[in-house]
């Protein structure tokens, strides 16, 4: 099969065939009709996660946003058939431990990152391997491609789990979202959908633009006012009930914080580079007493999904809003060079192999 392989941080992906995977007895292959580039693809093409174990080995193959259909299953698999649409998520779980049995696969104890470490080669590739496929494949919904599902398997369903079921948002609420990448438009999307009001905050007005589109109530470019906090404070007459970190530098962060009113909440979902090595500081004497909450988000549980696809069926949510067009695999190495200097807008796709 053709693939695009690791070769050295910053280099170019090699697009060159490789050997087609094999299910092991618990997984699956799934021949890959589209996958997203994310910006978590950026971060281990440069290297920055080494520290966290997801260090890319010359030969990996990056990719964690994929949907296709699955063309090969291992004899313990039972709920998945050949030629069934799936979608995979980026937290591949084992569906055993005490967290996938409570709920909370994408914290998996044993979790594997699709795409990201040697463990769990990924969708940048005609086929994907995946391992524990009973618990890990997705079923998409009839009438849906898989170009307009890519985006879900990391940017769309870690906006929806952190706005929709780690933050406490309700109807009409105020989310400052600092960052308008993808995940960040995401969220902008999925915010109005929940009924909330977002404002996005940005440096490029192309992404603000498209926030608009998405639902944005406001939005405020961050290069043309001398505090963006300030900004978000005075559009929401004191400050925003929930904010979000979409990007994971420390200005985003302590902008994001620094926007909440009083026993405002803070969803964190961006992830640092190795210069800061995951740790970021934080007005903490503000967020004390102003008893404000920090949240992590890391993906979705895949057994949540449904609430996402119910929404999609009312016509509340549209996953493909947020797709900003589509590549081919030989074209993956010059989006990812094009996000060192945050280039793209929206979710680039590739949809050709």
């Amino acid at each position: 099969m053709r693939a695009a392989v690791f070769t050295d941080y910053g280099e170019p992906l090699e697009v060159r065939e490789v050997e087609d995977p094999e299910p092991e007895p618990h997984g699956a292959v799934v021949a890959v009709e589209a996958c997203g580039v994310c910006r978590s693809d950026w971060h281990a093409w440069q290297g920055d996660w080494d520290w966290r174990g997801l260090d890319p080995v010359p030969g990996h193959i990056l990719g964690h946003e994929p949907a296709g259909r699955v063309v090969a299953i291992g004899e313990e698999v039972e709920s998945v058939s050949e030629g069934d649409h799936v979608t995979v998520p980026f937290n591949l779980g084992d569906g055993q431990c005490r967290l996938c049995q409570t709920g909370h696969s994408n914290i998996c104890e044993n979790r594997q990152a699709l795409g990201l470490q040697p463990e769990a080669p990924g969708a940048f590739a005609e086929q994907l391997p995946v391992p524990h496929a009973d618990h890990n494949l997705v079923h998409l919904p009839e009438g849906v491609s898989s170009v307009e599902m890519a985006g879900l398997g990391c940017r769309f369903m870690t906006a929806f789990h952190g706005l929709a079921h780690r933050a406490d948002l309700g109807a009409g609420d105020w989310v400052a979202i600092h960052g308008c990448g993808g995940v960040g438009l995401s969220a902008i999307h999925v915010a109005s959908a929940l009924g909330a009001n977002p404002i996005g905050v940005d440096l490029t007005d192309d992404k603000l633009e498209l926030a608009e589109e998405l639902g944005a109530e406001a939005t405020v470019n961050a290069s043309d006012v001398d505090d963006p906090a300030e900004a978000v404070l005075d559009l929401t007459d004191g400050g925003a009930h929930v904010s979000m970190d979409a990007l994971g530098i420390e200005t985003t962060a302590r902008n994001a914080v620094r926007s909440l009113g009083k026993t405002g909440q803070h969803v964190q979902v961006g992830l640092t580079t190795e210069e800061a090595g995951g740790n970021l500081s934080l007005p903490t004497d503000e967020m004390v007493t102003s008893e404000i909450d920090f949240l992590g988000a890391l993906g979705m549980p895949p057994e949540r999904y449904d609430e996402i696809f119910r929404m999609v069926a009312a016509g509340k949510l549209d996953p493909a809003a947020v797709v900003s067009e589509t590549i081919a695999l030989e074209d993956v190495s010059e989006k990812l060079d094009a996000m060192t200097d945050y280039g793209t807008v929206g979710i680039p796709v590739v949809d050709e192999f």
